[in-house]
């Protein structure tokens, strides 16, 4: 007997969402961006897309996918692409990466440069800045991270380096003095980034599975945490793959909790709990630099 899968028409719902139309945003969210939707994302799907059928007037899902297949250069893709990115993050989430990277950067004999590839609202870039900050001493001002993200939205956010007081509330309370300035007035409630340390972080748009990638190596530390999650096998192979020629010898890749890249690269060996390192015995795979990565600065 075989079984058919069915979103069933819901008359509270204001747009009729079909199975096709799932399978269709499932296909072009995984070719855009290489997210791979699970089944259980449908509501989710509907939603967050729901809002943008709203925006742009349109008043039926299929119309809507068939205007993003017809025109690949349409405005509305990167809309798309951000409402169905997950953004969840916190100042100095996964704690015990950070005392490793001080360890690591402590021994650099140059200045240290770290991407964060998956820097949404900007949180986890700006607690390397301050990790690099208090390992470094007055050498951080000579180090740079360099934080990308596909979805516009939150690096427009990240960038301003503004948040509600309840961020910090985890934080170190002299960490926060350190770093953060408070709001007073119309701002009350609110803190900001100190400028010293928003100008070590440099913000990019980038789509990880672009031909071009607007970063260059060598970096002494990748954080590439909760990203790999919502790719297939595939995926995550060939980024890695790209990561490996942008790392220095020493450099350390950090994980997320959940993701396990061992089963999908022979390029890196487990250096400590979700932390990786470029395995000696792959160091040849570090010359073939793949094409379309740039040394842009």
């Amino acid at each position: 007997m075989t079984l058919v899968r069915q979103i069933r028409p819901d008359a509270s719902k204001e747009f009729e969402f079909t199975v096709r139309d799932f399978d269709r945003v499932r296909a072009l969210i995984h070719r855009r961006a290489g997210i791979a939707l699970a089944e259980s994302k449908q509501e989710m799907v509907y939603s967050r897309l729901a809002r943008r059928l709203r925006a742009t007037g349109i008043r039926s899902f299929q119309t809507y996918l068939d205007r993003l297949e017809s025109r690949p250069d349409d405005d509305e893709w990167e809309a798309f692409t951000n409402a169905l990115t997950t953004n969840l993050t916190s100042f100095f989430r996964e704690e015990h990466h950070f005392p490793i990277l001080a360890e690591h950067v402590r021994k650099a004999k140059e200045p240290v440069t770290v991407w964060c590839s998956a820097s949404s609202t900007g949180e986890e870039p700006y607690s390397i800045a301050m990790t690099l900050c208090e390992a470094l001493g007055t050498a951080a001002t000579q180090s740079h991270v360099i934080a990308t993200d596909i979805d516009t939205n939150v690096l427009n956010a990240a960038s301003a380096g503004t948040y509600t007081m309840d961020r910090l509330d985890k934080m170190n309370p002299e960490r926060a003095r350190r770093f953060f300035l408070k709001g007073k007035g119309e701002h009350t409630g609110l803190v900001r980034v100190r400028p010293e340390l928003r100008q070590m972080v440099t913000f990019k748009q980038l789509n990880l599975l672009s031909d071009d990638w607007p970063v260059s190596g060598q970096f002494d530390a990748i954080f590439c945490r909760n990203v790999m999650i919502y790719f297939d096998k595939p995926t995550q192979g060939k980024i890695l793959s790209r990561f490996a020629p942008l790392m220095k010898p020493d450099a350390l890749l950090f994980a997320g909790h959940s993701e396990n890249f061992l089963y999908v690269s022979d390029a890196f060996k487990l250096r400590g709990k979700t932390v990786y390192e470029l395995d000696p015995a792959k160091q040849a795979h570090r010359m073939q630099r793949p094409a379309g990565v740039t040394n842009k600065p």
